[in-house]
């Protein structure tokens, strides 16, 4: 770890004027900022950033690392090993794209997370669940209707998601998962895009099972967070205490407002809808699957603004899986079709810090947090859009105070 570097002619984002500062010298050391505004030391590694925006390094708070073909099934079957080194290549991929921590929404396992703690790989810093908690026939029984075999596949390393069935066996997969390594649950309470048999409009586990979820969540003083488009899967979440509401396409205004009172989040995640539109098909997306993919398309970008009148915070996710993870930038421009740069950009940092638990640690460039930082060469207030297209604009990635990738020159 470096001890001591000096970002200097940096300009820094000021949300609360919706501008750029002028340019200054952001201070690390041993991983943290130290200040803002100081002279850097004799003895400093100096970087002269030359007017380029220094930000807090991005979050994605829904993502699946283990993803790493949209063929869900593949995913389940390969072996535990390839399937590990494959969420390494998606780790690096995310680093390189300036997301500095990734909350996994149902995959990745301790492992991981111990392999980028112990430096072993160059990645984000990953907050999991686990796996994703599916009732028999939900949204991660990728089982066809025909298959009769009992779930064999639901702890492997490439799945999503493990079938369990029952207020006991569901406090027990909690416990389990909590034991290994999670920092939340995360439910399958709705239909989904992607498997085979349940309707987007569909409910999925009783009432006391998801009930049982938020109260061994909350033993262990953390939350659950919940797969739900329906308004109705929406509502009833929030009525059993689930905290984090990802997707939201299908939110009504009178929801959205009891979710706000509630203090819940919303995970809009428009890329991945986007990304399946343009080649789903072409990936094998069944028909039945495009149908469903109509649905909460059209709903999602209508969702933003119910959600916005409603006070219902946003953070920052993409969801995107396999191929389809090139389309990940889209997410900056779909969400600026309704929200401006920042409602985005506070979104992702404190939105997204208040899910990862990790407040005042990430998101912010306060003096004592982590110095995961990323730089680009345009005004996000002028050009948000541009932040979804690193390869173009994105110049330096720091993560604990560590240069990351450094496109300077490039």
């Amino acid at each position: 770890m470096s001890a001591a570097l000096s970002f200097t002619n940096a300009r820094l984002v000021d949300l609360d004027r919706q501008t750029l500062s002028p340019s200054t010298t952001v201070s690390v050391r041993d991983g943290r900022i130290i200040g803002v505004g100081a002279t850097a030391l004799p003895g400093d590694e100096v970087i002269d950033l030359g007017g380029l925006t220094l930000m807090p390094g991005f979050i994605d708070c829904h993502f699946h690392v283990v993803a790493w073909s949209l063929d869900l099934w593949a995913n389940a079957i390969a072996p535990d090993s390839l399937a590990a080194v494959r969420a390494v290549k998606v780790m690096e991929e995310l680093l390189a794209d300036g997301f500095t921590t990734v909350r996994d929404l149902g995959g990745a396992d301790y492992g991981l997370v111990r392999g980028v703690n112990e430096g072993l790989i160059a990645g984000p810093d990953l907050v999991i669940c686990g796996k994703g908690l599916s009732m028999t026939g939900g949204h991660t029984d990728l089982r066809q209707r025909t298959d009769s075999r009992p779930d064999t596949l639901g702890w492997r390393v490439g799945n999503m998601g493990v079938l369990v069935d029952g207020v006991d066996e569901v406090r027990r997969a909690c416990r389990k998962m909590i034991k290994e390594g999670a920092r939340f649950i995360k439910v399958m309470a709705n239909g989904g895009v992607s498997s085979p048999n349940d309707p987007i409009d569909g409910l999925q586990y009783s009432d006391d099972e998801i009930r049982a979820m938020v109260e061994e969540a909350g033993n262990a003083n953390t939350y659950v967070s919940a797969h739900v488009y329906s308004d109705a899967s929406i509502r009833r979440c929030v009525k059993l205490g689930v905290k984090s509401l990802e997707h939201c396409n299908l939110i009504g205004a009178e929801t959205a407002a009891m979710a706000a009172e509630a203090g819940c989040i919303a995970i809009p995640t428009l890329a991945a809808y986007e990304g399946l539109k343009l080649e789903g098909a072409q990936l094998g997306l069944g028909e039945a699957e495009q149908l469903k993919l109509d649905v909460v398309r059209d709903g999602g970008r209508n969702s933003l603004g119910i959600m916005r009148r409603a006070g219902l915070p946003m953070a920052f996710g993409t969801d995107l899986l396999g191929q389809l993870r090139k389309y990940g930038g889209l997410e900056f421009s779909l969400l600026a079709e309704v929200l401006t740069p920042k409602e985005i950009l506070s979104g992702m940092w404190d939105a997204g810090a208040r899910l990862c638990r990790m407040e005042g640690e990430i998101g912010t460039m306060a003096a004592g947090a982590r110095a995961n930082l990323v730089a680009f060469d345009v005004d996000p207030f002028t050009d948000i859009a541009a932040l979804g297209r690193p390869a173009e604009h994105l110049k330096l990635v720091v993560k604990d105070g560590v240069v990351a990738h450094d496109r300077r020159r490039a």
